[in-house]
């Protein structure tokens, strides 16, 4: 559950992140295409800012081994701690320490990704991006907005749940300006406990002698049910067991959106 504190955190780093798009946007892309923009650059700062704590432990590692062996992916997950990782001695808030370098900087970074959050920055056109705010003038602008510290959106200060709720919270009033169905999107987490609760109460008592649990979503969209359901399993029934959680989706911005602090929790998750 998200107590009232940490509801007002959240509206207020909503709110911040909803003001890039007028602050930054505006005149340079359509009001229909702000979330093609404000959505991809949410995700790629939460990763930006998940990978802190073991940054100069990957980008040591790059640098002492990779002349030595053609695939350095397994060395860089260990020194990540992490099944993904960036070996570029850039962050999103270093890339602004030389704004005469910031699109070729900006492009190398998001190369020196692991090609799971490769795969995500292709899906969002994270590239394309770059090339259009640096052309327009404005990338060192966009960047900077996202580094503030107003975007509090790391893992240590929000769990993933929180932050599936500022995702889909964006995603909710970018519908509601495009005149679009937020309900196409994701599903309110108020039906998705009711969901749990019919699917998992009957077995409750047969659950925890179960030593591993596997939960399919078909549609996973922002992986909300996902998430939700491995709360409710954990924290509701106390199962205490292996929980493997599988997705697929069809939408790219969704695709990457399910991403967001759970690259460690889904097992696979496949784009259509």
């Amino acid at each position: 559950m998200v107590n009232n504190m940490a509801t007002s955190n959240l509206h207020s780093i909503i709110n911040f992140i909803w003001s890039v798009a007028d602050d930054v946007l505006r005149d340079h892309y359509k009001k229909g295409e702000y979330p093609n923009v404000i959505l991809p650059m949410t995700v790629l700062r939460r990763i930006d800012l998940s990978l802190d704590d073991t940054k100069a432990d990957v980008v040591k590692a790059y640098e002492d081994y990779k002349d030595k062996i053609i695939n350095p992916q397994g060395l860089l997950e260990s020194a990540s701690k992490k099944k993904y990782y960036n070996y570029s001695k850039y962050t999103l808030k270093t890339l602004l320490n030389e704004p005469k370098n910031l699109k070729e900087n900006t492009l190398s970074y998001l190369n020196s990704y692991s090609d799971n959050v490769k795969d995500i920055i292709e899906k969002f056109e994270l590239k394309n991006i770059v090339e259009k705010c640096s052309r327009d003038g404005i990338l060192f602008s966009l960047i900077e907005k996202f580094v503030d510290p107003k975007v509090a959106i790391s893992p240590t200060e929000l769990s993933n749940h929180e932050m599936g709720h500022v995702f889909e919270d964006l995603i909710r009033r970018f519908n509601e300006e495009n005149n679009e169905e937020a309900g196409e999107h994701f599903t309110p987490r108020e039906v998705i406990k009711l969901m749990n609760r019919i699917v998992f109460d009957p077995v409750k008592d047969k659950i925890k002698d179960i030593g591993t649990i596997l939960v399919y979503d078909p549609a996973c969209g922002t992986g909300g049910m996902l998430s939700e359901s491995k709360e409710y399993l954990k924290d509701t029934l106390k199962y205490d067991g292996f929980i493997h959680l599988f997705g697929q989706e069809v939408i790219e911005t969704l695709f990457g959106g399910s991403q967001i602090g759970r690259l460690q929790d889904l097992e696979s998750l496949v784009m259509l």
